[in-house]
């Protein structure tokens, strides 16, 4: 990522531009042929020249053709013809755009491959679910993981469609009314180049394209957060239900040794400020004065670099982060059972009005025994089975079945089916597939 977005790979890019369109022109019949082959063969520049030059003359563009036109010789006198400078930046900055998107593509893929892996892998880990950081309902590890997935494919689907707005050129000249070319000329070089033409531009291409895919950008780095956020409170002490790896030379602390910190899940929260932060410079380059002003060049130097590169950089993380994540089953189960049954209360509520009783008077009865077993520590179900006013409605064997972990979690092979779109269940065997992580997690939870 750092090799496209270097200045030696921009004014690449720039000269790609600038022979495509030569090239392109020539077959028209508006350049010499003989020109256009000069410069095909010829043109090239020296990255240092480039500088020097724009330090006295302080326009890139014109520092970038000046120092190629050094280069080729009598035939740079058609180099840039019909052209205004972001007929070639704007066209070179897609292509970068193109090449970033590419590798970001591929890092959402491999990301989606580990989240569907590890969400077999845990389909029926039995944890506890939070609303509020609270204990709600049981979910199982593989269903928090499948949804992850399900959110990755929509960012993949949302990446796909702002990579392709982005894959623009535009040679319209310089208010974008073809006054020194066509059209036709526009779309055969952009051809030449892999890009699309944009229908109508101004003096550059419109900004609101920039900022959907910087906006997508910041949707996928709130995605990452999510997932960062998640594991950094079911590493908590009193939760320890997963744990980023922690390799045997690591140190979590300088003063307390004993400290096994989140640290990447720390950063990747961080980072995803930064990325959210830029999605917003990005909305405000859309307005720009009349057919063009310069005031979102230098905050494009910033935010397109930065952005992709943060966001490879933190999906590499993730994906990683998940790979070798710890999960510790026994805790979850743990967790999951240290409220004694009250996270059944809702299936007895719905129990008791299917039986008869008012909603009101089911709630205010399954309410009390949760508030009285919450301050005291006490046995939920045993509380429920000693309540005759609640027995008399419902049968011990259906109260019973209230506390069934199996048909609270009945419908998770039906969602997996839905979210992976699977026609067969792979067995728990098949899911693992000796993980290199299931190991050390075994070993760690004797």
């Amino acid at each position: 990522m750092g090799r496209i977005w270097s200045d030696e790979n921009r004014f690449r890019s720039w000269l790609a531009v600038e022979v495509a369109a030569t090239t392109t022109l020539a077959e028209a019949g508006w350049v010499p042929q003989d020109a256009a082959k000069a410069i095909r063969e010829r043109a090239d520049f020296k990255l240092e020249r480039i500088h020097e030059i724009e330090a006295e003359v302080r326009h890139d563009v014109i520092a970038f053709t000046t120092a190629v036109a050094e280069i080729v010789g009598p035939a740079s006198r058609w180099f840039h013809y019909g052209l205004t400078s972001n007929d070639v930046v704007d066209t070179a900055q897609a292509m970068l755009v193109a090449q970033a998107s590419e590798i970001i593509a591929a890092d959402l893929q491999r990301l989606a491959e580990v989240l569907e892996r590890r969400a077999w892998e845990f389909k029926d880990t039995v944890m506890v679910g939070r609303t509020h950081g609270v204990h709600a309902e049981p979910v199982t590890f593989g269903f928090k993981l499948a949804n992850w997935y399900a959110e990755v494919q929509r960012n993949i689907a949302r990446f796909d469609r702002a990579a392709e707005e982005m894959r623009v050129g535009k040679l319209s000249g310089a208010v974008g009314t073809f006054a020194h070319l066509t059209p036709e000329l526009e779309e055969k070089i952009c051809a030449r180049l892999g890009l699309t033409a944009a229908p109508i531009s101004s003096q550059v291409i419109q900004r609101d394209r920039h900022a959907y895919y910087l906006a997508t950008l910041a949707v996928i780095a709130s995605t990452l957060d999510k997932i960062a956020t998640e594991i950094r409170h079911l590493q908590r002490t009193e939760v320890r239900e997963a744990e980023e790896y922690f390799s045997e030379k690591q140190k979590g602390s300088s003063a307390m040794p004993h400290k096994r910190n989140p640290v990447t899940s720390e950063q990747i929260s961080g980072l995803a400020r930064v990325v959210r932060s830029n999605s917003q410079a990005a909305l405000e380059n859309v307005a720009l004065w009349h057919e063009r002003d310069i005031s979102h060049s230098s905050v494009e130097r910033i935010i397109l670099p930065d952005s992709t590169t943060l966001i490879d950089y933190m999906l590499a993380k993730t994906t990683g982060l998940l790979d070798k994540l710890m999960v510790y089953p026994e805790r979850m189960k743990a967790n999951l059972e240290s409220t004694s049954g009250l996270v059944f209360s809702g299936q007895l509520l719905l129990d008791l009005v299917e039986q008869g009783v008012l909603r009101e008077d089911a709630y205010r009865l399954v309410q009390t025994h949760a508030m009285n077993a919450w301050k005291g520590g006490l046995d939920f179900r045993q509380l429920i089975l000693n309540d005759k006013e609640i027995t008399k409605h419902v049968p011990r064997n259906k109260i019973e079945r209230a506390f069934d972990l199996k048909r609270q979690l009945r419908h998770i092979d039906q969602i997996f089916a839905r979210v992976f779109k699977q026609g067969h269940l792979p067995s728990k065997s098949d899911a693992k597939q000796d993980h290199p992580r299931s190991k050390a997690t075994k070993k760690k939870r004797r």
